[in-house]
């Protein structure tokens, strides 16, 4: 039977708050700390206990290259080489558990040179078929520890959530360790997911930018979206604010997939993203993914139609560049580069509105994709239709604002930080 949303957290966050009592003084993996606060990463803090919580546990990881140390060891072979961890499988998500698969892509099943594990791919497998992999691998507690980026459609959120769903299916016990959202929690943005649209991009109804960290996102879909709630606990952070942008953190950053090379990259993505959803390119192949957008055929007057909205924090200057794959592939092309000069302002959600309007005005060739990719995207027909029907951007924007009320509710529900 399903617990009540305020049993359940009251459960799952018994863990945080014991992993949250101070530690003995750490002499292992990340022990040297970095940032103004110090900031401890889920990990870091695991270890510093002595992986208590997983003593006695046969353990796979899901992570990727961003599950590293401050001092950037993966945490797989840190935990490879400590006998008190008995880890017994790793599983990759999109681009794999090493990362060499593009976008869309997986690296499938193998062995892991490094550490002789065996690593299982969990890419577009959810329900009974991911449960099925989870009891192949014979481990009994399954740990999450993967950097996301703050956006609904960045798939890892929702490896978290078939993998907890999965874990449910299959009997086994699920841990999170927590990391920063990059570009702040401070706030839920843009529209809500409505559930007929719900793909990989988005299976649950949550904001498009969410404002949450991936264990307060496990503890909302445990309580709100799971039907069989998993035996679920999480391993928070310390010293992190929501307030603060990932340089605050002290931390390496690693990309979390090829075409997220910088936090700046981050920064933009929630509103950017969209232009995946058109016939322009959203700068894949060049060395400023999602910064750079454009198209054949476009010139200044898309800068200047953008700068003309005075969307808050950012400029745009004209940009001609060539993508090396992707859309427009070898071929010069113009649009516009993003620069976003008051990151505590900047929002991406409105921007990537403002951006798609006037792209629609200033250049004629403007065009969705075939197959409506942004109602995928945004979780609706309700932009692109407005945006046809020439709705502006406070129009389109106003759109979503009781959705939007109504999650900011449910989410202050799971806030583990101020």
């Amino acid at each position: 039977m399903k617990l009540s949303r305020r049993s359940l957290l009251a459960t799952t966050t018994a863990a945080v708050a014991a992993s949250a009592a101070p530690a003995a003084a750490a002499s292992g993996p990340g022990a040297a700390q970095g940032g103004g606060r110090g900031l401890r990463t889920g990990f870091e803090r695991l270890a510093a206990d002595g992986y208590a919580l997983l003593d006695g546990r046969r353990v796979g990881v899901v992570t990727n290259p961003t599950g590293i140390t401050r001092d950037v060891r993966h945490i797989v072979d840190v935990m490879h080489a400590d006998g008190r961890v008995d880890l017994s499988a790793v599983f990759g998500p999109e681009h794999g558990f090493r990362g060499t698969a593009q976008a869309g892509g997986s690296e499938g099943r193998y062995d892991d040179p490094a550490t002789g594990l065996p690593v299982y791919d969990t890419y577009l497998k959810s329900g009974q078929a991911l449960a099925d992999v989870f009891t192949a691998s014979g481990v009994d507690t399954v740990v999450f520890d993967i950097q996301d980026v703050g956006a609904r459609f960045y798939t890892y959120i929702w490896t978290l959530f078939d993998c907890m769903e999965a874990a449910a299916l299959a009997g086994k016990r699920f841990v999170v360790l927590d990391r920063p959202n990059p570009v702040t929690g401070r706030a839920a943005l843009g529209p809500v997911l409505h559930k007929e649209f719900a793909t990989f991009v988005g299976r649950q109804p949550i904001s498009q930018a969410h404002g949450m960290t991936v264990a307060e996102l496990a503890l909302l879909f445990n309580a709100e979206f799971l039907t069989e709630p998993v035996p679920l606990e999480t391993v928070r952070m310390s010293g992190w604010k929501r307030s603060d942008f990932y340089d605050a953190s002290g931390l390496p950053w690693v990309p979390p997939s090829p075409n997220m090379p910088t936090p700046e990259t981050a920064l933009v993505y929630p509103g950017t993203c969209l232009f995946e959803g058109t016939n322009l390119s959203e700068g894949r192949g060049t060395t400023r993914p999602f910064e750079l957008l454009g198209a054949e055929g476009i010139d200044g007057r898309w800068a200047a139609e953008a700068n003309g909205l005075g969307l808050a924090g950012v400029r745009f200057r004209e940009a001609y560049f060539a993508p090396t794959f992707s859309k427009f592939q070898g071929r010069t092309i113009g649009g516009v580069q993003l620069h976003v000069h008051d990151r505590e302002a900047f929002d991406p959600v409105r921007t990537g509105i403002g951006l798609l309007i006037t792209a629609r005005r200033s250049w004629s060739g403007f065009a969705w994709r075939p197959d409506n990719w942004i109602d995928k995207l945004t979780g609706s027909t309700r932009v692109r239709t407005m945006i046809d029907a020439g709705a502006d951007t406070d129009e389109v924007v106003a759109g979503w604002r009781d959705e939007l009320a109504g999650f900011r509710r449910m989410r202050r529900e799971y806030l583990l930080y101020r």
